[in-house]
């Protein structure tokens, strides 16, 4: 296992081994206003939702972990069948190494489960010649999509990961132009990976015809760690550096939801450990919550695990819509929030950027 699998491999062995979190959890500073006297019973709770046109039991999806390498697929096995028993969304990792390598086993898995929302995944970075690499076009992400039977195809926006990795690809020029190519023949979603995605970012991408936006702001994994990690086993002091360096870069998951809502569906991801923060990413303007790294441990053990993990945060999920008299998804989205500490701040400086 040469190149970008063994860089897959790295990285989710660094994401369990290492501590590669954000120093500060800005879903700490969304509060959801208790309501002391509901007038609903918590199982008339109605978790379900329609996103993308698919019917979801409950607003949550695991988002893209893994692919590419042998661990992967087990993996990918186990997410899938727990999110098919569940009906929840599923997302891949990057599906370059098999578009560059063929490696699609990893990947194929998920097709024999009935997953009620599969979203494949490439990067912004391939959609461009990096150096000696060939450009992504049409025909690749028709594969990637083919390759999962996938609703959507998610592009990545992973330029500060890329930025702090040894093999990083850091052109960006031309990118914008990949992705409404892309736009204008597929179903096409925009993914951050780990720093948000600003109002102006989202307005520019809306109007090229994308389908909605995972914003994965700052608070979950930084991916600016994982590559320091990697960096320093590599002897790479550079990279290292500049990984330390940017740690913590990034708008904050909870802003990047109410900045990127420019009248798109939105996926609230970054730092989602559980279902009471899955709840607040409804709350402050999102359609759906997303996880990774919350269920990879368990996904690396069993189906049953992963299963039995994402079925308490769902459970959690119904019990802050019953404290906050929510019947439904639609009502949890009006709930009465607070916005305090650091999220405040960054919230508030928009008028003035």
């Amino acid at each position: 296992m040469k190149g970008i699998q063994q860089r897959k491999a790295e990285h989710i062995r660094v994401s369990l081994d290492e501590d590669v979190a954000s120093a500060y959890d800005y879903w700490n500073d969304v509060k959801l206003v208790h309501d002391a006297l509901p007038e609903i019973d918590l199982d008339e709770v109605d978790t379900s939702t329609v996103l993308f046109g698919k019917k979801l039991a409950c607003p949550l999806m695991v988002t893209a972990i893994t692919g590419g390498h042998p661990d992967a697929e087990i993996i990918n096995r186990n997410l899938a069948e727990a999110c098919a028993n569940l009906r929840i969304g599923l997302g891949v990792g990057s599906q370059r190494p098999a578009l560059e390598k063929g490696s699609r086993k990893s990947y194929e898995v998920i097709k024999e489960f009935d997953v009620p929302l599969k979203v494949g995944n490439i990067g912004a970075p391939q959609l461009i010649p990096q150096r000696k690499k060939r450009a992504f076009g049409i025909s690749d992400a028709r594969k990637a999509i083919d390759m999962i039977d996938a609703d959507l195809l998610a592009i990545h926006l992973n330029f500060l990961q890329e930025i702090a990795q040894p093999e990083g690809d850091t052109k960006a020029k031309g990118c914008y132009d990949g992705i409404r190519a892309l736009s204008r023949e597929l179903p096409i979603l925009i993914k951050e990976t780990g720093a948000g995605i600003s109002r102006q970012v989202a307005a520019r991408l809306k109007g090229i015809g994308i389908r909605g936006l995972d914003v994965a702001g700052a608070g979950g994994t930084s991916f600016s760690k994982v590559e320091g990690r990697r960096a320093a086993m590599l002897g790479d002091r550079r990279c290292e550096r500049i990984a330390d360096t940017f740690a913590e870069w990034g708008i904050p998951a909870p802003v990047s939801v109410m900045w990127a809502d420019v009248g798109l569906p939105i996926i609230a991801s970054g730092g989602i450990e559980n279902g009471l923060q899955a709840a607040k990413g409804i709350a402050v303007g999102a359609d759906c919550a997303g996880l990774a790294r919350a269920v990879l441990r368990e996904a690396m053990e069993s189906r049953e695990a992963v299963e039995k993990k994402l079925s308490l945060i769902v459970e959690e999920l119904r019990i802050a819509m019953f404290l906050t008299g929510s019947r439904n998804v639609r009502e949890l989205g009006n709930a009465q929030r607070i916005i305090t500490g650091t999220t405040r701040e960054w919230a508030m400086l928009e008028k003035e950027i």
